[in-house]
């Protein structure tokens, strides 16, 4: 019988220690492979991106990509340049107390206003937050992204198709990230490619421009930095407060005094600059540093040629006069003569704020406020906020089209707008004279058209089913303006104003200026003459009376007194008294300003008066004056 032999493990291990070696490797693997699977399903999108698009079919996806790119850039640089907005605002327009517009024009650009005052003289302000930025980058891209072009590739067989577009927008310190949700598929012969997701990243600093655009606006609305320098300019360049020895009267042009502020102003606010450039400052130069720290170029920028609005009291006309005092009876103990004189301005002009990176730069405006000699009040909130669409105008139901001409029936390029019950919503700007767009509706409500170099047109138009709307838009003119007397130029101090019904009125202060601009229209043309004088106005006393109630029982019964005081008027100079004039209604012809380059207005004299009676006489005698007007 043969012995059977033992088996011998070199290795020590049990076979079932073996077992569960070889299930604990199972395990690993089983794991490894759940873990690909979720990694692929998870990251599937971009590697579709990377490896499904065959390399036949790779630079039509390239293109795609290139247009994403473009397209993004050109909306970051919109975005920077128009303070934030793609989409602007509701235009909200100015008055002609308060001329700002919700827009500044610069360059041909409107750039909406970050903080201004309103056209019924309220405070507004319209600061996007990264949101409204980021939605609108979106929309700009989606919009943009249907127009991306393929011709030809269409020419080599290429079949491609993308599905329409949905971008969501990350804004970030130095780069901006576009996720585009889009079907695109890229197809020739056997070869198909299909890509759902597209990724592209655009290296820009307008997240960081915006921050330090906030700082800035937020400093400006907490220290009102540019309306203090503006105080300055007004107390250096203009009369405000002062008293000069002198026994003959001050007198200032409000208008010279009006532009030697804005060059003052352009001038000035040119200088002021942040931090980051202090350092190299010398000790004079510090003055223009108001205290902001950011870590971009800034540069803050002003022209005469905006729209802005001077004002100054008391004033006559445009003429700011201030009398001597020494001069007037009874005061000739005093032995010397001195004129006081303390003006009163309010000054409402623009600001555009620069702020520069590498190579992009962020822009936005604000309007800079004194009134009464200081500035306005700051605001207390001045965090960025949505702007609101007024409800109006987020109800835009009824298709109705608009075509703009001029009186001869040429088509204009113009803004449209419609207004009703107070609210006036944007409608958008014809090409070639028309524009079908989606109105509100509303009964008694106006088309309304504004286009540069004519005036602007409402129409009467109630929205209540589609309709065709034509609108007939006035051309300006500017023409010069010829001052005559009694047959004779004149050349001393005249207002000419044209008043019109349609609010169209013009006034010309002559002779510092000499030219208006006027359109077709019905116009009352009047025309005060002044000339040099010495009348004086003798100081007096006059008395006046008030009821009051009494005191003690007749008072608690409702009983009044009468008290009587005395105002003193210290005598006056008058020296400008009116001496000519009249008034004359006319209807201005298309023909007569189109074909004329000078109006020569014909008024009658009258005599220059020695006394007050005479000057009273002068204005009774002024309403029933004419005057005569050729346009040659």
């Amino acid at each position: 019988m043969k012995k059977r032999g033992r088996r011998v493990y070199f290795s020590g291990e049990s076979p079932l220690k073996k077992n569960r070696g070889q299930l604990t490797i199972f395990i690993i693997i089983a794991i490894a492979i759940v873990s690909a699977a979720v990694l692929f399903f998870a990251l599937r999108e971009n590697i579709f991106n990377a490896i499904i698009v065959p390399k036949d079919l790779q630079p039509v996806y390239n293109t795609f990509l290139s247009c994403i790119q473009d397209s993004a850039s050109v909306g970051i640089n919109v975005l920077g340049s128009q303070g934030g907005y793609i989409q602007l605002p509701e235009f909200s327009p100015g008055s002609s107390h308060t001329p700002f517009s919700s827009q500044l024009n610069f360059l041909g650009n409107p750039i909406p206003y970050w903080h201004y005052v309103s056209g019924n003289n309220i405070e507004r302000t319209q600061i996007p937050s990264k949101t409204i930025m980021q939605n609108q980058l979106g929309e700009f891209l989606d919009s943009r992204i249907r127009g991306c072009r393929f011709d030809e590739y269409y020419d080599e067989g290429f079949q491609i198709f993308v599905g329409e577009p949905k971008t969501s927008v990350t804004i970030m310190d130095d780069s901006v990230e576009f996720s585009v949700d889009a079907e695109m598929s890229i197809s020739r012969e056997d070869e198909t490619a299909l890509v759902k997701n597209h990724k592209v990243t655009i290296d820009s600093e307008i997240g960081n421009l915006y921050d330090s655009a906030v700082k800035i606006y937020e400093y400006e609305q907490d220290n009102l930095f540019l309306e203090n320098y503006g105080v300055d300019v007004l107390r250096l360049y203009a009369p405000v407060d002062g008293v000069e020895l002198k026994c003959s009267p001050l007198v200032w042009n409000a208008n010279d005094v009006f532009e030697k502020l804005k060059e003052a102003i352009e001038s000035n606010t040119l200088a002021i600059k942040t931090k980051s450039g202090l350092l190299s400052a010398n000790a004079g130069d510090k003055y223009f540093f108001p205290g902001i720290s950011v870590p971009h170029d800034v540069r803050f920028l002003n022209s005469r040629n905006w729209s802005s609005a001077f004002e100054v009291s008391p004033s006559e006309g445009a003429i700011l006069l201030s009398t001597p005092v020494g001069t007037q009876p009874g005061l000739g103990a005093l032995g010397f003569c001195y004129v006081p004189y303390h003006f009163v301005y309010s000054m409402k002009y623009p600001v555009l704020v620069q702020i520069s990176g590498k190579k992009e730069t962020f822009q936005f405006p604000v309007a800079v406020v004194i009134q009464g000699n200081v500035p306005r009040k700051a605001m207390e909130n001045s965090t960025a906020i949505q702007v609101d669409i007024p409800e109006l105008c987020s109800q835009k139901n009824t298709l109705a089209e608009v075509s703009v001409f001029d009186e001869n029936l040429n088509p204009i390029n113009a803004n449209v707008s419609y207004s009703c019950a107070g609210t006036e919503c944007r409608i958008g700007e014809t090409s070639s004279g028309k524009v079908s767009a989606m109105f509100p509706q509303c009964v008694n409500g106006f088309v309304i058209a504004t286009a540069d170099g004519f005036e602007e047109t409402k129409q009467l138009y109630s929205v209540v089913e589609n309709a065709n709307v034509n609108i007939f838009m006035n051309q300006i003119y500017d023409k010069n303006v010829n001052l005559k007397i009694d047959g004779k130029d004149y050349e001393g101090q005249a207002t000419i104003t044209f008043a019109s019904e349609e609010g169209n009125s013009r006034t010309v202060v002559y002779p510092e200026r000499k030219t208006v601009k006027l359109s077709e229209g019905q116009y009352e043309v009047q025309v005060y003459v002044y000339r040099n004088s010495s009348l004086t106005i003798g100081a007096k006393t006059v008395e006046e009376c008030v009821d009051v109630p009494q005191t003690g029982v007749g008072g608690f019964f409702g009983f009044n007194r009468e008290k009587c005081f005395k105002i003193d008027f210290p005598a006056e100079v008058v020296s400008n008294a009116l001496a000519g004039g009249g008034s004359q209604n006319y209807y201005v012809l298309e023909s007569e300003l189109k074909n004329s380059n000078i109006i020569e207005i014909n008024v009658d004299g009258l005599p220059l008066p020695t006394s007050i009676d005479q000057l009273q006489q002068n204005y009774i005698l002024l309403e029933d004056k004419g005057l005569k007007i050729n346009f040659r």
